[in-house]
């Protein structure tokens, strides 16, 4: 072996045993305040009525919470407050919802209620979701604008009696002075239009209008065949969109 390779396998070594050290240390500082977290979890879950079935345990600075709670947001909000807890190194929630059970075809009905009031007055007109029910695991689909009407219909769900758990697939629009621009065209063009201008009065039945880079897609429902294409048109006709997909329902 060259003096070159003698001293590269040195330095190889100096540094894993570098490393080495370091792990040891981050895993002896996180056992360290093990007893010390788990005495504040066990303080603060005992603090709310909420969590009185609730237990939470401690290993290597890692909360692991077991128990029920009556509504899924209580178990976002166990892990929210074990989060909080100093030096703790992460959260394993393993809190099941065990309030009442609700068939899936009432609670999606109750949900789809519930989520067509999400930012009514504000601007709901530019956001759209989709909900799907599964043995009480609700999957929710569709696409904001800001990210507010999104943080709204999540909190609705997690607050709903009979969800057991949520999957989360709404996706953010990207936002630019294009789209924009293009989506108040188009607000314009359907809700003074003659024939479609009804679809405003309502503020739980707004056509929805979802722009992602120039292209224009549709979605909500409509009294007739006739809205359905006339909503087409008038979106067919925007400058700048590179593309309109039509998905209104005629109920």
């Amino acid at each position: 072996m060259t003096a070159t390779e003698k001293s590269f396998v040195k330095l190889a070594s100096t540094f894993l045993a570098v490393g080495l050290l370091s792990t040891m240390l981050v895993a002896e500082t996180a056992t360290r305040y093990d007893n010390q977290i788990q005495t504040t979890a066990a303080q603060k879950l005992a603090a709310k009525n909420q969590f009185r079935d609730v237990k939470a345990s401690v290993e290597d600075g890692i909360v692991t919470l077991t128990g029920t709670v009556d509504l899924y947001q209580g178990k976002l909000d166990a892990a929210k407050l074990a989060r909080k807890i100093a030096n703790t190194e992460g959260v394993r929630n393993l809190v099941t919802v065990a309030g009442p059970n609700v068939p899936d075809e009432q609670l999606e009905q109750k949900l789809a209620k519930k989520l067509t009031y999400v930012r009514v007055g504000y601007d709901s007109t530019f956001d759209y979701f989709a909900l799907g029910v599964k043995d009480g695991v609700v999957t929710v689909e569709g696409q904001d604008r800001t990210g507010i009407g999104r943080d709204e219909a999540l909190s609705d769900i997690a607050n709903m009696p009979g969800v057991k758990d949520v999957i989360d697939k709404v996706s953010l629009e990207p936002v630019s002075f294009f789209d924009d621009g293009l989506r108040l065209r188009a607000l314009r063009a359907i809700y003074r239009d003659p024939v479609l201008s009804k679809y405003a009065a309502d503020p739980a039945r707004p056509i929805r209008i979802i722009v992602t880079n120039g292209h224009v897609t549709l979605y909500g429902s409509v009294d007739s065949p006739m809205d359905k294409t006339v909503a087409g048109l008038r979106a067919n006709q925007l400058s700048g969109a590179f593309s309109v997909d039509n998905k209104l329902q005629v109920e």
